[in-house]
């Protein structure tokens, strides 16, 4: 389980996040959404524990996650950012057996359960024909698709801790739909999956609770049927917004209502 207490966090003398409790339950897929500077990625950041928190703790099965070794981390949370630049000179290979590192001893190569575990993220996400590519040179989605092979590889187990900032963001509709697929199936097996999604309408598809930010704060958190409402997204996005079920899933989605209509 994830446990988030009292958390305050930011960069210098700007603060971010303000008091933030939570709790993710083992195995949960949580999509954390809210307007443009709410603070979704320094949280991520906070729970990854690449950023150090300015009070406040965050733990994982009860260990401080900023007083972890730093490998013992990443053996157990991997993250995926919004922004990722591979070097022209790695291949898609050698970038997704990157995220064996943390499993490696000192001076110790990769062997074969690296490679093995790195081939299986590939084959799981769809980029083993792209291992001899240069990963440097990959279309938006390919790219994406590899950083997750990479999260995959690190944290293989089931009950790995994914945590992805805007991770189908800018991609094409067949694309994204192909990226959260490949997290609900590892939310499945039992990962412990939490988001940062732009999208409304994807974060209602595809997870089960979502919990928004604004100014800082969590200022709404449940199943997403219960808090994807009109009035709740109308008052968080200052926008107009309707809501209705998916003709196929049921599962609540928001258009928006120009002002004057």
């Amino acid at each position: 389980m994830i446990r988030v207490e009292k958390l305050h966090c930011g960069y210098g003398r700007r603060a971010v996040l303000s008091g933030i409790d939570l709790e993710v339950g083992r195995g949960e897929m949580v999509g954390l959404l809210g307007p443009n500077g709410s603070g979704k990625t320094t949280l991520l950041l906070a729970l990854s524990g690449v950023l150090a928190p300015e009070s406040g703790r965050v733990l994982l099965d009860g260990d401080d996650v900023h007083a972890m070794p730093a490998k013992e981390r990443a053996r157990r949370i991997a993250a995926v950012p919004q922004h990722i630049e591979p070097s022209h000179d790695l291949t898609v290979r050698e970038f997704v057996l990157m995220g064996r590192y943390p499993h490696l001893s000192f001076l110790a190569r990769y062997g074969e359960n690296d490679h093995a575990a790195a081939e299986t993220a590939m084959r799981e996400t769809g980029t083993m024909h792209l291992a001899d590519r240069s990963a440097g040179g990959l279309s938006g989605g390919e790219l994406q698709r590899t950083a997750i092979a990479r999260a995959f590889a690190q944290c293989p187990q089931e009950d790995a801790v994914l945590l992805l900032d805007e991770a189908a963001s800018g991609l094409d509709v067949a694309h994204k739909l192909h990226i959260h697929d490949l997290l609900r199936a590892r939310h499945r097996a039992g990962a412990t999956v939490v988001s940062a999604i732009h999208d409304l309408n994807l974060a209602a598809l595809y997870c089960s609770r979502l919990v928004f930010l604004k100014e800082g704060r969590i200022v709404l958190d449940g199943p997403t049927a219960e808090v994807f409402t009109e009035t709740h997204l109308t008052e968080i996005y200052g926008a107009k917004l309707t809501v209705f079920p998916h003709p196929v899933t049921g599962a609540p989605q928001c258009c928006l209502v120009p002002k004057n209509d």
